[in-house]
């Protein structure tokens, strides 16, 4: 199994939802379909992001789980820079999906 990685960047919330809830929801949203290896949230210039990392057969699989993941949080806040990537060694390598 290779790692992938999802980011997104989270602009407004949703009316009535909590800032706590988004990144939880975004790991338990790719969890379904596959291993998380971890999710984290940062700032990263003034903008918050939050990266899910889990494991896919291929990029195909993870385009599917990153839609799962990206629509999750979609429902939750505004999704701005949806990101995949693969990781290969030490570097992570763009990865071509729609959201």
């Amino acid at each position: 199994m290779t790692s992938f990685r999802i980011a997104l960047g989270i602009g407004l919330l949703r009316p009535c939802i909590r800032p706590d809830v988004v990144l939880p929801a975004a790991a338990d949203a790719a969890r379904r379909m596959t291993t998380v290896e971890s999710s984290d949230l940062a700032v990263v210039r003034g903008e918050a992001r939050i990266d899910v990392r889990f494991t896919a057969e291929g990029n195909d699989e993870a385009a599917r789980i990153a839609r799962r993941v990206h629509a999750a949080v979609d429902a939750l806040a505004t999704v701005t820079a949806p990101d995949l990537s693969r990781r290969s060694g030490a570097r992570w390598h763009p990865v071509p999906w729609r959201p």
